[in-house]
């Protein structure tokens, strides 16, 4: 395997995750991000991106569901891994098959719980408060066919006060978001690039 892994970032939105990313692979030796993927040209993450000197690449959804647009041109810029995070949309089956193992997604809840289609931002912390969780936090996992079922790498807890609003739950599991996802993304690749530190 080539020393260098390349990242493509894939998000919808503010790109608050992205960034951190970005920010934690800044002069890595192993590990670099060479491009943000979005479905929004309005995206706050595109200009996130462009102040960082990240190439981006906007595309409309049906080029992306229906054909293999987007997988050649991630092949073609030698992409290794898929990185999503805040990122709406299904993972089509062409992108499945080209980057099998190697597309990770962060969830801002417990997983199995509070997933699925529909289940993104506030609206997780607003199920998580409405049953009466006493816990909450993120879940790193694979990517598969469907929304939020991939096999489970990390995950990490937060707890749930009684008084928390869906805006302080969200703040801490950003802070989960922005504390690990960068360290378990890098131990997944790393671990791939060197089996030898796995053991």
């Amino acid at each position: 395997m080539k020393s260098m892994q390349k990242l493509a970032i894939f998000a919808s939105g503010n790109g608050t995750n992205a960034q951190r990313i970005i920010e934690y692979f800044f002069g890595h030796p192993d590990i670099s991000i060479n491009l943000v993927v979005t479905n929004n040209s309005d995206a706050y993450v595109l200009t996130r991106a462009a102040n960082m000197g990240i190439p981006a690449l906007i595309f409309d959804k049906s080029a992306f569901n229906e054909g293999t647009t987007i997988t050649n041109i991630l092949l073609n810029k030698g992409i290794d891994y898929i990185i999503l995070a805040g990122f709406l949309c299904l993972i089509p089956a062409n992108l499945l098959s080209a980057f099998s193992g190697r597309i990770l997604n962060i969830h801002p809840a417990l997983l199995p719980k509070f997933g699925g289609k529909g289940m993104y931002g506030q609206k997780v912390h607003e199920a998580v408060i409405a049953a009466h969780e006493t816990e909450s936090g993120i879940t790193i996992h694979h990517v598969n066919e469907y929304y939020d079922e991939g096999k489970i790498i990390f995950n990490a807890k937060c707890p749930v006060a009684a008084d928390d609003s869906i805006e302080t739950l969200a703040k801490k599991v950003h802070e989960l978001e922005y504390r690990f996802y960068p360290e378990v993304i890098e131990q997944v690749i790393m671990r791939t690039l060197k089996p030898e530190l796995g053991k």
